[in-house]
């Protein structure tokens, strides 16, 4: 009988506070709306931060600090999506990142953007 080898993998929490990602995509293909079920507004922008509740105060934060709408939000996960015109997306991430760093003491990455 021939050996299957089996691929395992293995995710894990690190405890910390921070924000992995923060990424604007400033002109997504049709593709990336439809596979979220959001609107064709513009701009994407998505978070990942940790702990995973974080990303309740991260949408709030977006959502106050600019025109975006939240796409995705997953407080099992610590994922955020928001969508809006790619200055507002811009505004809103920078914002939440600002906030996250120099109020709750997070640590973060730079907003990046494609």
């Amino acid at each position: 009988m021939p050996e299957i080898n089996t691929e395992r993998i293995i995710e894990e929490s690190v405890p910390g506070k921070q924000v992995t990602l923060a990424h604007v995509i400033a002109a997504p293909i049709k593709e990336v709306y439809q596979a979220l079920g959001i609107d064709e507004v513009g701009a994407i922008g998505i978070l990942t931060l940790s702990p995973f509740e974080t990303s309740i105060i991260a949408a709030d934060l977006a959502v106050k600090a600019a025109d975006v709408s939240i796409g995705f939000l997953d407080r099992f996960t610590g994922s955020v999506v928001i969508s809006g015109d790619v200055q507002s997306v811009e505004v809103a991430l920078t914002q939440v990142t600002d906030v996250l760093e120099n109020v709750l003491g997070f640590e973060v990455v730079d907003v990046t953007k494609t």
